[in-house]
């Protein structure tokens, strides 16, 4: 389902949360960091330049990520085996030793029962780790109002009945009050970027990638063609282009606990 040259497409865009993320981790020399809902591996990369002295694994759902992540050239810390990367899916993962850091970039919004799921990673935590996930929070934003809106057309609802849609973020503090309650030390905000975009079509593009994906793996080449054409001419209705690129507010939830 997962297309890693297209979520690339972003790159940029998609890497910027990941390190607001990871700079509010205080880890000094961590042992083992894990990178849950890694994708194509490239973040996962920079965690082992960060902590050069750490074992770092990368998980993700998707066989395509993995591939990708396993193919590319992630340099010294790939080559000895101190960086590597496994399908696994992060609702049963368990590690085989306590983690030091816990690391999820843009993945939690896919799982319905995240709130659930947190304490469990708590608990694979080291003395003193550190658990960081961000996710985005856009479930009221036209771009996802116009899929529910189109997914549950008459035109759709029999094909895509069984589509599970991301859900999207809670508030900030709904997880500072979850991990605080478990006795870590917890840092919660939100941001919302203002990403600028290039392209004919580009919030669809960046849809493509995330989002839009499981409709799209649901339907026929002509079908998911049909799709995107009437949901590209709808976005670009909320989203009109101007002189300098089309304006995508982006909406993120960052949380950072440390277990005491």
């Amino acid at each position: 389902m997962w297309d890693p040259a297209q979520y690339l497409h972003f790159a940029d865009e998609r890497s910027r949360p990941f390190y607001d993320l990871t700079g509010r981790i205080g880890a000094a020399a961590p042992g083992y960091v894990v990178d849950l809902g890694c994708g194509p591996g490239q973040l996962t990369a920079a965690l082992a330049v960060r902590w050069p002295q750490a074992d770092v694994l990368g998980t993700d759902s998707s066989a395509e990520m993995i591939a990708a992540a396993q193919q590319a050239d992630y340099g010294e810390a790939a080559r000895s085996g101190r960086l590597s990367f496994a399908v696994g899916d992060v609702n049963d993962w368990q590690p085989d030793r306590p983690v030091d850091v816990i690391v999820s970039n843009a993945v939690l919004q896919w799982v319905p029962n995240h709130m659930q799921l947190l304490p469990c990673w708590a608990d694979f935590l080291a003395p003193a780790g550190w658990l960081a996930f961000q996710l985005p929070g856009n479930f009221d934003q036209p771009n996802h109002a116009v899929l529910r809106e189109l997914a549950g057309s008459a035109r759709w609802q029999d094909q895509l009945a069984d589509v599970e849609l991301n859900r999207q973020a809670g508030d900030p503090a709904q997880y500072l009050d979850l991990l605080a309650g478990l006795g870590l030390t917890v840092d919660a905000w939100e941001t919302t970027y203002l990403h600028v975009l290039q392209g004919s079509d580009p919030v669809t593009d960046w849809y493509k990638g995330t989002g839009l994906r499981p409709v799209l793996a649901a339907l026929d080449t002509a079908d998911a063609d049909e799709f995107l054409a009437e949901y590209s001419r709808r976005v670009r209705e909320y989203y009109p282009a101007s002189r300098y690129g089309t304006v995508l507010p982006f909406r993120r939830v960052f949380v950072v606990a440390r277990r005491g």
